[in-house]
């Protein structure tokens, strides 16, 4: 958990306590919905606000499948200051004529639904309350920046420094580290200078997210998604090689130091104060195919962002003394997302790498009382399952239209026709993909991806395991 200073910690129980207070008259349940790039956290959000406004058929969602929630209204967002998830713009990207998908999330938004139900509790049964769901999206690049605030200067050089030099980031990183090698970190300050390896630094950090690299752990966050703070002296440091010494006041290092902490406190801090520190609940999007893609050394990678963000959280149970003094994510829910791009054999394996990915994460944050679940999702499928014949083998095929450009098979796909693709199969262990180098033994993962369905955007959208995802996030607070 980051300790934040106990001025920021007193704010945060005076802001609990308020909270608690409000929770008696209007019970709120507030949604955090992160992942990193590209792991699909926008398309969740729109199905599931979706499903809710069209009472889609969610059989394992207990409070719709049993007919107890009367009607879902969006209301206006609580935050003035915060902008609004643009749910409307975002449905018609995905069921319009071009179906595309939506850009991703480059800043936080919210977006707040009205629940009428029908309770189901003891004496509570058939009683109408009203349950208002709040949903909090933000970039999972922001979630990694928190460690930072328990971390100094030179703690985090010596990591940034130690990662940069290991394959495969050596070969992307070696622009950067050229540079930095041969400036002193010692000599006088230079604006120059810090501006130049604050450049190669985020250079090199966006080559690692590269989709054919896929690398995930690389804050600091605002660097690859900086928004209005684009070239302010709080994003303009990079890391130095400072081999244990104190660094002059007018030194380059000294005017580094400034910067990170000053980052810290006008970035990572009011994120943390303001936002995340008042979810209730948390779902982690993780599109472990993307690793698979790049190959073991992205899969160890993702491995290690995951057991990072649960050291950002505040986990545990909420008790009535710890809802109004520090409030707690008591239930967090890892989604792997893109099943469809599997055929359904494959979807309790991607669901057990998965599992295997977050173990040290899981084991976190069970310990401190939360309930942790994994599921393998596709908030919008946009496939379906056939079976292909060739010769005397029957091939387990999904169905879709692939992306333009995309290739299988030596094929090369134009984006406007359905394609039968075999998508391989996972692992039924998945111990065998973290076993070093070779990992994979010789398998060539790669998986095609696909364009939206067609669909009416009145319709209820096609899914698998939303439902799940949804009763584990909020089934318990429409009993």
């Amino acid at each position: 958990m980051v300790w934040t200073g106990f001025l920021n910690e007193t704010r945060l129980a005076a802001r609990s306590i308020a909270a608690y207070a409000t929770d008696w008259v209007s019970p709120t349940l507030r949604l955090g919905v992160t992942g990193l790039s590209r792991s699909g956290k926008t398309v969740f959000i729109t199905a599931l606000v979706h499903g809710l406004l069209t009472a889609a058929r969610w059989p394992v969602f207990e409070a719709q499948a049993q007919g107890r929630i009367a009607r879902v209204r969006l209301e206006p967002q609580p935050d003035d200051g915060v902008p609004r998830f643009p749910y409307e713009a975002h449905l018609a990207s995905l069921t319009g004529p071009e179906r595309t998908w939506p850009d991703g999330t480059k800043r936080i938004s919210e977006i707040r639904l009205a629940i009428d139900f029908a309770s189901n509790a003891g004496l509570m049964r058939g009683t109408e309350k009203t349950l208002t769901l709040d949903i909090v999206d933000y970039p999972g690049e922001w979630l990694l920046d928190l460690p930072l605030l328990a971390q100094s200067y030179s703690e985090w050089c010596r990591r940034s420094l130690d990662a940069a030099r290991l394959a495969p980031r050596q070969a992307l990183s070696a622009a950067f580290l050229g540079a930095a090698a041969e400036i002193d970190p010692f000599g006088r300050a230079d604006e120059a200078a810090a501006r130049r390896l604050a450049e190669l630094f985020t250079a090199y950090l966006k080559t690692c997210r590269d989709e054919r690299v896929s690398l995930s752990t690389l804050p600091p966050g605002r660097f690859l998604l900086p928004g209005d703070m684009e070239g302010s002296p709080a994003l303009t440091f990079a890391p130095l090689d400072l081999q244990g010494r104190e660094a002059p006041a007018d030194s380059l290092a000294a005017l580094m130091e400034r910067r990170f902490e000053s980052y810290k406190r006008l970035v990572v801090m009011p994120f943390y104060a303001d936002h995340f520190a008042t979810l209730d609940r948390q779902i982690v999007l993780v599109d472990a195919l993307a690793a698979l893609n790049a190959g073991p050394p992205a899969l160890h990678d993702l491995e290690l962002a995951l057991a990072d963000v649960l050291t950002a959280f505040r986990p545990g149970r909420n008790s009535i003394l710890s809802a109004m003094l520090a409030r707690r994510i008591d239930k967090v829910l890892f989604a792997a997302t893109k099943a469809d791009h599997l055929h359904q054999t494959s979807h309790d394996r991607l669901e057990a790498l998965l599992g295997r990915l977050t173990e040290r994460a899981m084991q976190r944050a069970a310990f401190a009382g939360s309930q942790v679940d994994v599921v393998a999702l596709a908030s919008l499928r946009a496939t379906r399952e056939t079976t292909v014949t060739r010769g005397r083998e029957t091939l387990a095929c999904i169905v879709g239209t692939p992306l333009a450009g995309e290739t299988a098979g030596g094929e090369t796909f134009d984006g406007r026709s359905d394609a039968a693709v075999f998508p391989g199969e996972l692992p039924a262990d998945p111990a065998g993909l973290f076993a070093g180098a070779d990992a994979f033994d010789g398998e060539d993962y790669r998986f095609v991806r696909f364009r939206p369905p067609l669909i009416e955007p009145s319709r209820p959208l096609p899914h698998i395991r939303l439902d799940r995802a949804v009763e584990f996030l909020i089934g318990d607070r429409l009993a």
